[in-house]
């Protein structure tokens, strides 16, 4: 590639995105604007429900060249504008993401918590309508909610973008794996399906590699793997456990950590961060382990399946009824 030229190849790929992105947004308030303006005629009885189909056949009669405009897609502006018409901060945003992710947002999210946390998760990580589908389907937002982190008194020290950008639980579904198997196992299967594994971390996430070698002394040692967090920027080294959590796996990455820090880091990114990532774990004994650990550390478990959506669904009703009674 010819050096002299790239800021101009930048300019030109950077005008391309802001003209989709404007498109979109024009696209997504005409929906709006239709949606609302059949809502509430319908609403002063002015039209009936017949209206709609005999709008999206006037549309297709008069103006033919005009796509999309079907009975069923009108009536999803209207539910589109109905559904997010009294929250006006939100309804902001909708405009920055896809139709498409709209539409599944709209479709497969229960309430205005819900739909809005997949909102704010699209924006931020530019998810694909597949990938959304995939975190929804994943139950992210219930794990989320209900998510637990243990952390390292230290960790928790750091602030609040740390508990954002980790998680209590991670799924793994993609990996097809056998019961039992092994951590080698696991290993090879999270670097053979990277993008996957990314996409349940987050993209902030960038892979350095598996098996990172650490000279300490005459000796070796090998972290399972190694990540950049681009948001936090900081090393983040994960250690794998192919069974229930045990205190003295700990020890281990503590020491990873001080090498990372030691002999890896550079001196404007900040202190690495480790997870132990286990087949399951107690959460007391989590606690008792991380309460005086001295690095910035947590624990998380992983599972080989998608989560039952319904279990946690009702595990989250009575999380927000019990907060509810306390008030």
């Amino acid at each position: 590639m010819d050096k002299r030229f790239t800021d101009i190849i930048q300019l030109i790929k950077q005008s391309r995105t802001n003209a989709i992105r404007a498109v979109n947004a024009e696209l997504i308030e005409l929906y709006w604007n239709i949606g609302e303006h059949i809502s509430k005629k319908i609403e002063k009885s002015e039209w009936g429900d017949s209206v709609v189909s005999e709008l999206a056949k006037y549309i297709q009669q008069t103006e033919p060249e005009i796509k999309g405009f079907s009975d069923k897609n009108i009536w999803r502006m209207k539910q589109f504008y109905e559904t997010y018409k009294d929250f006006p901060k939100l309804s902001a945003l909708l405009r920055e993401i896809s139709w498409t992710n709209n539409m599944i947002i709209l479709s497969r999210a229960k309430t205005i918590e819900e739909r809005e946390f997949y909102v704010h998760l699209v924006k931020q990580e530019n998810y694909s309508s597949r990938e959304l589908e995939r975190q929804i389907s994943s139950s992210i937002f219930e794990r989320t909610m209900i998510g637990n982190q243990k952390l390292s008194t230290l960790l928790r020290e750091i602030g609040q973008d740390v508990t954002k950008a980790f998680k209590d639980s991670y799924v793994f579904e993609f990996l097809n794996l056998p019961e039992p198997h092994s951590e080698s196992e696991l290993q090879g299967g999270l670097v053979r399906q990277m993008k996957n594994f990314i996409l349940e971390l987050g993209k902030d996430f960038l892979f350095i590699a598996e098996e990172y070698k650490l000279q300490v002394g005459n000796s070796d040692f090998f972290i399972d793997l190694l990540f950049y967090h681009r948001g936090l920027q900081c090393l983040v080294a994960f250690e794998l456990k192919a069974d229930k959590f045990k205190p003295d796996y700990l020890g281990q990455l503590n020491f990873y950590l001080e090498a990372l820090d030691r002999d890896v880091r550079k001196s404007n990114e900040n202190p690495s961060i480790g997870v132990l990532l286990c087949k399951d774990k107690d959460s007391e004994v989590v606690e008792y382990a991380l309460s005086r650990s001295l690095s910035p550390t947590m624990v998380a478990e992983y599972k080989t399946q998608l989560p039952d959506k319904k279990l946690l669904q009702r595990k989250l009703r009575e999380m927000f009824i019990e907060r509810s009674d306390e008030k």
